[in-house]
């Protein structure tokens, strides 16, 4: 018997349900490859195409489901040893920053070291044209203060001293200067215990010139002290000479030196003459490089003689459009002393010279 349909339809035939069903799915498989494609993040967690670390979202509630099924872009991206991790970075991924490098991205040069070279004395010597001097080589940098950490600092710590140095590339020396070093007891043990393979340079100078010009410095900031005369003697008419005075005591070298060689071999330190540093500059400056084991740069070129302070500057440089001289503080006229004064004075000195000179193996020619 046949049946006639009026007015609504029966139920939807299987095959047609499948259909409608197949067509549905096929929709949404399109629409959620399309906006894969177009906000898919890669390994790094960044959008290839938007450029941005984008997460996946359901274009609407009907497609909710496949979209959970599907792995979620990671902002973070796989860590180091993961699966699929990169071994380089992704185009246009920003490079890393040094870890040595400063504000502007370019590399700190070198690294804040111990010095391995000290200038330990003497006052009044010439130690500041010495540094002066040799800083002009490429391969020393030097602390341009006097940091007395191992007399009166010392208490603040290595780390506090190195913190103070200048960066060094590690074919560089790191220099410092500080000359009350050479007087102080415990000195030499601290350097020693630093590195006892430090290089000391002790620039020295007839002990009775040295003393003139420490008075004469001392002078100029305290203008009510005693006269020279009266500092230098307990008693004049006697010839006791008063050691405990300090601009005395610094001229007894080879006292000095008695401590040193306690810690140091006597090939690791190094005697500049002041008197030829004034002379011969180059001369004294070419053994200074030797000792230190750098190739001799500073040569007669980089010095000419200024006649009004009475000792040798460096020419200009490159980097510089004017000579470089000591300051003014340095080539002060001295005081005149008596004569028989500066005799009696070089008669104290004479056996600590001699000594002095054979220690070291080199005649200073102070008599």
């Amino acid at each position: 018997m046949a049946y006639r349909v009026l007015g609504r339809a029966g139920p939807p035939q299987p095959r047609r349900a499948r259909r409608l069903l197949f067509a549905f799915t096929l929709s949404l498989s399109c629409t959620y490859l399309c906006y894969s494609l177009l906000c898919c993040c890669d390994d790094l967690g960044q959008s290839r195409l938007l450029g941005a670390p984008r997460c996946l979202r359901g274009p609407g509630a009907g497609g909710q489901k496949l979209l959970q099924e599907s792995r979620p872009c990671d902002p973070s991206g796989p860590t180091p040893g993961e699966p699929g991790a990169p071994s380089a970075p992704a185009a246009g991924a920003p490079s890393p920053r040094l870890s040595g490098s400063n504000h502007s991205g370019s590399p700190k040069l070198g690294t804040k070291r111990l010095p391995q070279a000290l200038i330990v004395g003497v006052k009044k010597g010439g130690t500041r044209a010495v540094l002066e001097f040799i800083r002009v080589h490429p391969d020393v940098r030097a602390l341009g203060t006097e940091p007395h950490f191992f007399d009166r600092n010392y208490g603040r710590g290595l780390d506090w001293y190195r913190s103070l140095m200048p960066r060094t590339l590690e074919s560089q020396i790191t220099l410092e200067k500080t000359p009350s070093y050479f007087v102080t007891q415990e000195a030499p043990r601290r350097i020693f215990n630093m590195s006892r393979d430090t290089k000391l340079i002790v620039v020295v100078r007839n002990p009775v010139t040295r003393a003139i010009s420490d008075y004469t410095q001392t002078l100029s900031k305290k203008p009510d002290i005693p006269t020279f005369e009266g500092l230098s003697f307990r008693n004049r008419t006697l010839g006791l000479v008063d050691v405990s005075w300090n601009a005395i005591r610094i001229g007894m070298y080879a006292l000095h030196l008695e401590s040193w060689l306690r810690y140091f071999p006597l090939a690791q330190i190094h005697f500049v003459s002041g008197e030829r540093l004034i002379t011969d500059p180059a001369g004294e400056m070419g053994r200074v490089q030797d000792f230190l084991g750098i190739k001799r740069l500073i040569t007669d070129k980089h010095f000419y003689f200024n006649k009004t302070k009475g000792f040798p500057c460096l020419k200009k440089t490159e980097s510089s459009l004017l000579p470089r001289c000591l300051g003014k503080s340095k080539g002060r006229t001295h005081v005149q002393i008596d004569p028989e004064v500066i005799d009696q004075l070089r008669e104290f000195y004479r056996p600590y010279n001699i000594k002095f000179y054979e220690t070291v193996g080199q005649d200073f020619r102070w008599e």
